[in-house]
């Protein structure tokens, strides 16, 4: 490919006040609710139990990620909390069948977190900083789905990069960039079938990783890669580093062999650690 990187100078983080951030969001919460009413008939409902059998005999990919990862001044409960909250999380998208035309929001199946229906405290991230709330750590779940969706023929529509890079790569498996950030719920990821197949999702825990696999109503016609471009860590103008790559969708058809590439996003990250000391830390 011949396109050229994006501009690696970041403005410096900027911080808002509480009153201000909270007003914010229930009003892009109201806007998103509204879209979702307007649009009602678009999204795939949530599971009504097992995708009948047969329906999507072709799995394109299985993915998982570890549950327990010990993070640097992270209590270890928040950890086990998130474990909590990926369950109850999960049991709303298992089974989800996406019909040619129809859209996936994780939000929209999932509902918003609260105490009420069994979600603790988990970790969450605010202007790069590490913090606990209600819901916390369904991040994971949102990776995981993106990185899954990116590996088929179905299309990321709504996706939000995380603006920080908060810990150091640690057992790193998959290219940085490759995650999809969640806050109920306008910051969403949204996955539609533009294609004339039917898919459907599978979600399940065990007692190490979440699981997830993303099946098909048809074979695969490509095997898929994605892979970085450009990595690339800047010192900044106010004293700070970022972190910046592209990422790319490699196609390699079935049986031809013929290699088709998409740019799929660029990412801009702040870095919340020093990148020239050992370890990141």
């Amino acid at each position: 490919m011949t396109e050229k990187p994006g501009p690696a100078q970041v403005d410096r983080p900027t911080t808002r006040s509480p009153l201000r951030s909270l007003l914010g969001k229930e009003f892009y919460i109201l806007k998103r609710r509204l879209r979702w009413l307007r649009d009602s008939a678009a999204y795939a409902r949530p599971p009504g139990g097992e995708v009948p059998e047969g329906l999507t005999p072709h799995s394109f990919i299985r993915h998982r990620s570890l549950l327990l990862r010990p993070l640097k001044d992270v209590d270890m409960y928040l950890q086990y909390n998130k474990v909590k909250n990926l369950s109850l999380a999960i049991a709303r998208i298992d089974g989800t069948v996406l019909l040619p035309g129809q859209r996936m929001s994780v939000w929209k199946l999932v509902g918003r977190p609260a105490r009420r229906k069994g979600y603790l405290d988990g970790l969450v991230l605010h202007n790069g900083k590490t913090g606990k709330g209600v819901g916390g750590g369904l991040c994971q779940l949102g990776n995981l789905l993106y990185w899954m969706a990116l590996h088929t023929e179905l299309e990321v529509t709504e996706r939000w990069r995380h603006s920080f890079d908060v810990f150091p790569d640690v057992n790193r498996t998959i290219p940085f960039g490759c995650g999809a950030t969640l806050s109920y719920n306008y910051i969403d990821l949204e996955i539609t079938n533009n294609t004339p197949d039917i898919w459907s999702v599978r979600l399940w825990l065990d007692d190490e990783y979440l699981n997830g696999e993303i099946l098909c109503s048809a074979p695969p016609s490509y095997r898929y890669e994605i892979v970085e471009a450009d990595h690339r860590i800047v010192h900044q103008w106010w004293g700070g580093y970022t972190r910046h790559n592209r990422i790319i969708k490699r196609r390699t058809g079935l049986p031809d062999g013929v290699v088709l590439e998409t740019p799929v996003a660029e990412n801009h990250a702040v870095m919340m650690y020093n990148p020239l000391l050992e370890g990141g830390c």
